[in-house]
């Protein structure tokens, strides 16, 4: 009709998760795209640069206007800094680690934030590891970004994203010059922006998951768990019911996609779980998801299945480790594995060999009777310095596949 067109985006970081948590359970590739596609939803939702320049760059196109007077970023400007230092420590740390990586890797690197993936390559040990550690995750995400727009990086669509410098990056590099960049919005769930003309919209539901219904899942499981006399996480843990809330399973193959929920659990515990969200589905006329993932018992590695075969037949876990070039701890990671999938395992027969019968008694007292959750720490904590870490790990392998699966 000729009259002037307004587009609102409404954008809450809680539907990020929840498109996360669907893409669990499928092919590695199809989730290392769809990450590479929620990364740019939230670097365009959350940036303070031009949209129209944002989003011809995505398509592979230039817009050379500095401002162009219609968006949110360009009617109110944010403040601005120049970048040429940081651009260059970018660069530089690119050039210095013989493989290409994702933003957020460079990024954790500058900031000094450690992971297990910065430990694997050994990227705590580089010089320029923590060089920008005055400067958040997010802040260096963003000047990489900007950097991507300016031409200056590079990001391999084809490899997931790998960002390496471009020859102009290099120019650069080499002959620096004032670097305007834009300061990384801090966005707030929920607040609008004062400056925006139309505003952005606080959230009004729809984030990770649903609170009513998490609420009553909740509620649920505390009096199941009360019923049965277990503690409350060897129902169902927090992780799983914030599943149940996204995913609104109802029935038995539905909540076994759930994190944490087998094929044991579903049908030990989940009768009156599915029931209530069914109810709540039908009587609040909610449309479910369509796209259930479907997850297998255990992943089926190869380790895995050897694992799984040879407990079996009651082979030590000593042999076992020896196997498949394991130590304990390593071993004891892939069994736990197994057995948080939802898989039983009978490890009786080593834990009887090698561990004294009062201390197994003394440990599985406490996760049944005293832990608030199933963590090793707060075991550890709680129990003293008179157990063996790995005893307790052991101990509590048996009682969550006795108990809870």
């Amino acid at each position: 009709d000729g009259k002037e067109g307004i587009c609102i985006a409404f954008y809450s970081y809680k539907d990020i998760l929840k498109l996360e948590k669907f893409m669990q359970g499928k092919p590695v590739a199809e989730q290392e795209i769809g990450k590479q596609l929620l990364q740019e939803t939230v670097a365009y939702a959350e940036s303070n640069q031009c949209r129209r320049k944002l989003l011809l760059n995505y398509f592979g196109e230039n817009y050379d206007k500095d401002n162009c007077g219609a968006c949110d970023n360009c009617l109110h400007p944010k403040k601005q800094f120049d970048g040429q230092e940081e651009m260059c420590l970018v660069i530089e740390l690119i050039q210095s680690v013989p493989e290409h990586f994702k933003m957020e890797h460079l990024a954790n690197i500058l900031s000094g934030t450690t992971n297990a993936l910065i430990k694997s390559y050994n990227h705590d040990r580089l010089e320029l590891f923590g060089a920008g550690s005055d400067h958040t995750v997010k802040f260096w995400c963003a000047v990489i970004h900007q950097g991507l727009i300016l031409h200056l990086l590079d990001k391999e669509i084809e490899s997931y994203g790998l960002i390496s410098v471009t020859e102009k990056g290099l120019e650069f590099f080499n002959s620096p010059y004032p670097l305007m960049l834009t300061e990384e919005r801090e966005f707030v769930e929920g607040e609008d922006d004062d400056d925006d003309t139309y505003g952005a919209a606080a959230n009004r539901g729809g984030g990770g998951g649903d609170t009513m219904l998490l609420s009553m899942l909740k509620d649920l499981r505390k009096s199941v768990a009360k019923r049965l006399g277990l503690q409350q996480w060897v129902v169902f843990s927090d992780a799983s019911l914030e599943d149940m809330s996204i995913m609104y399973p109802v029935t038995y193959d539905e909540l076994k996609n759930c994190q944490g929920v087998g094929e044991g659990k579903a049908h030990k515990f989940g009768r009156e779980f599915i029931e209530l969200i069914g109810k709540y589905v039908q009587e609040n006329e909610i449309d479910r998801p369509d796209d259930f993932i479907v997850k297998s018992t255990v992943n089926k590695s190869a380790n895995k299945v050897f694992i799984i075969q040879n407990i079996d037949r009651k082979l030590s876990l000593d042999d076992i480790a020896d196997a498949r070039s394991l130590d304990m701890e390593e071993l004891l990671d892939e069994i736990e594995a197994i057995v948080y999938s939802g898989t039983k395992l009978d490890i009786d027969y080593y834990i009887q060999e090698n561990i004294d019968d009062d201390t197994v008694q003394d440990i599985y007292d406490y996760f049944k009777e005293d832990a608030e959750s199933d963590s090793l720490q707060d075991a550890m904590e709680e129990l003293g310095p008179d157990y063996d870490e790995r005893d307790v790990r052991l101990v509590r392998i048996k009682f969550l596949c006795e108990v809870a699966n």
